[in-house]
């Protein structure tokens, strides 16, 4: 992205930034995005990436939630309450009270973690108990499968975590899910979960 994205924030509405963060995300590899995206204020940077949860590129989506996790670690390292009301904001969107939807939030609650320890330490048995029947189970298909990725994800950062938590047995049932996608998204988080998969 050509454009001071820093000076967009300083004289631009918020409107005018979520097109600016959308191009960048468009154009960009993730390193050009958190450079770009670190000359203005977390806070500031975080709602465009936000609004990009929704966009319908996959591509789009998955930078935006791969820099708004870096952005929230970065956040975490400077003030831990500002990084929870953020984690907590995504959580609300997976309330039903909120009257949202929440695309991405599992996803990026994930990524945060994934850059932050002090954050997986905080919010991982929430995310796994997005996909237990016992918990605070997603019933709609596509964000419950963000939290299968998740999950998958944090695994990849944090194995001996994810063994003491038991992670894969709650992974595991939706080998049998109805929904092609979530069966083959369970699949990954096992074998990102490794040797926690044997019966």
């Amino acid at each position: 992205m050509r454009q001071d994205i820093a000076k967009d924030t300083a004289k631009k509405s918020p409107r005018v930034l979520r097109r600016r963060v959308r191009e960048l995300l468009g154009s960009g590899d993730l390193e050009q995005i958190l450079h770009e995206m670190r000359k203005i204020s977390p806070r500031k940077a975080i709602n465009p990436l936000i609004s990009a949860f929704y966009d319908s590129d996959p591509e789009i989506r998955l930078k935006a939630v791969k820099a708004f996790g870096q952005l929230v670690a970065d956040l975490a390292e400077e003030n831990m309450e500002e990084a929870r009301v953020v984690m907590r904001r995504l959580m609300w969107t997976l309330n039903d009270e909120s009257g949202g939807i929440g695309w991405g939030a599992p996803d990026a609650m994930a990524e945060a973690m994934a850059c932050s320890p002090r954050l997986a330490e905080e919010y991982v048995r929430i995310l796994i108990s997005y996909i237990r029947e016992d918990g605070n189970l997603l019933e709609f298909e596509p964000l419950r499968r963000g939290a299968l990725w998740g999950i998958g994800r944090l695994a990849q950062v944090y194995p001996e975590m994810m063994r003491e938590l038991e992670a894969a047995k709650y992974v595991r049932p939706y080998l049998e899910d109805d929904n092609e996608s979530s069966r083959e998204m369970s699949a990954w988080a096992l074998k990102m979960l490794a040797d926690q998969t044997d019966p």
